[in-house]
């Protein structure tokens, strides 16, 4: 899990960083059907609540805390893809917790047009938790199909 976590986080804040040195907010690059541009965040998910940066935050750092004691009330018993669906939505959320904290709005840059600009960081906690919740819905399945079998 901590190397799910690290390499999630690593591979969000050096993108966000290549993205700030390379890409001016304004200027963006095209590539077929997406684009990189650089935005800054100040809102929730797709900026949909703004000037709520401390509230967010707060909440972003409680609900990273609820997955830390998740993961440790299943350490090991749910198995290393659920293992590694919690550290991809931890490295993901740190991510964006760092961006916050140090640049006061997240970091965003991969524009496919027809969705919200997002980041790394996005892509790596949308991914865990749809594992984590195929996980859940495969195992509650098995166990409904168990129990009819009697």
């Amino acid at each position: 899990m901590a190397a799910t976590t690290a390499a999630a986080l690593a591979a969000d804040q050096a993108s966000k960083a290549l993205v700030r040195r390379f890409l001016p907010p304004g200027k963006s690059l095209d590539w077929g059907p997406f684009s990189l541009r650089q935005v800054r965040n100040p809102g929730t998910a797709f900026g949909l609540i703004r000037g709520q940066s401390l509230p967010f935050f707060l909440g972003s750092v409680a609900l990273l805390l609820v997955l830390l004691l998740v993961l440790w009330r299943f350490r090991g018993t749910e198995g290393r893809a659920f293992t590694a669906a919690l550290g991809l939505i931890i490295g993901g959320a740190l991510g964006n917790i760092i961006d916050r904290m140090f640049l006061g709005a997240v970091v965003d840059f991969v524009d496919l047009r027809f969705w919200p600009v997002f980041n790394l960081a996005d892509t790596a906690i949308v991914l865990g938790v749809g594992t984590a919740l195929a996980l859940v819905i495969r195992d509650v399945w098995r166990e409904g199909k168990d129990a009819a079998r009697g």
